[in-house]
């Protein structure tokens, strides 16, 4: 320490602090880790400034220069929870994310097609085998539907109806059936 009270590195110079970064290097800083929409985005920024019209900017900004996507972030969550959610459950996230239902109509789209084999895929991960008691099947059941897969898939699943078909791959199911 100086006399003045100032830190010194080793070779007895002030240490220079660092400079507070901007809210643009702290929102890429985020966005390097993962993908975020402008909202979640914006949520985050406000611990650093209670200017919004300073975060509207770099937001822009990030937004013209393309490090800031909407469509990047559907794809991002989709791929990250498509194997244990169904297309509602994760349309009701991207909404809650601020991610109008145009933006995100081809992905979940895409996801419907799907459900089936993914429901099959997760209950087959989490339970194996067809419940014998009506308990344990609705227990089953409200399994998946929680986790926003429709009602009439789930139903079929735990009453052991559902067959994939070729074309779902039923190797990918884990299942030889």
């Amino acid at each position: 320490m100086a006399e003045d009270g100032a830190p010194r590195d080793e070779r007895g110079a002030e240490r220079n602090k660092r400079p507070e970064p901007s809210l643009k290097a702290r929102a890429l800083r985020f966005l390097a880790a993962r993908e975020h929409s402008r909202v979640e985005l914006a949520r985050k920024l406000t611990r650093y400034t209670e200017d919004h019209d300073e975060i509207d900017r770099a937001l822009d900004e990030l937004a013209a220069k393309g490090w800031l996507s909407s469509q990047r972030f559907v794809e991002s969550v989709v791929h990250r929870k498509s194997a244990r959610l169904g297309a509602e459950r994760i349309r009701q996230e991207l909404r809650g994310h601020g991610i109008a239902a145009a933006d995100s109509s081809e992905a979940l789209d895409g996801l419907r097609a799907s459900e089936g084999t993914r429901a099959y895929q997760l209950w087959l991960r989490r339970f194996g085998e067809v419940a014998e008691e009506p308990e344990a099947r609705a227990r089953q059941a409200r399994f998946l539907i929680g986790r926003g897969f429709p009602a009439s898939i789930a139903q079929r699943i735990v009453r052991g109806a559902w067959q994939p078909t070729e074309d779902e791959g039923s190797e990918a199911c884990g299942s030889s059936r």
